[in-house]
Order: structure tokens, then sequence, then C-alpha cells
């Protein structure tokens, strides 16, 4: 592999790792405090919100990663 597919698949991987884990931890938080988009049958307010938690999780999984491989970056 080339340095270039290598460090594509690794920022793949790192993006996919913070979408992943952000929106299970928005999921998981949601249900902690009664939201559970998930797991609810209808749309209604509480399951909304619920999909909120989890697109915060999605945010701010990516953000996460995004600022990891930066300061990993400057580091080398």
């Amino acid at each position: 592999m080339t340095p270039q597919v290598r460090e594509a698949f690794a920022l793949g991987l790192a993006d996919a790792t913070g979408f992943v884990g952000g929106a299970l931890g928005g999921w998981w938080l949601g249900r902690l405090l009664g939201f559970d988009f998930v797991g609810s049958t209808t749309y209604d307010a509480r399951a909304l919100v619920g999909l909120v938690f989890i697109l915060a999780g999605l945010g701010l999984g990516k953000w996460l990663v995004q600022r990891w491989r930066v300061r990993r970056s400057m580091e080398k």
C-alpha cells in the first residue's frame, strides 16, 4: 500500500469510528435520560429528542476524532 492510500484508509476508519462511537454514545445518553429513539414505536416528542441526542453524538464523535488527528499530526 502506498502512503497516500494508507493515510486515506486511516482517515476513513477514524471518521467511521467517530461517527459510530458518537452515535452509540448519544443513543445511550438519550436512553439513560428517557429519550429512546431506537426503541420508540411512534414519532412523538420524546423519540425526536432521542434522535437529537444521536445526531449530536454523531457530530461530537466526528469533531473529537478530527481534533485527535490534528493533535497527533502536530506531535510528529
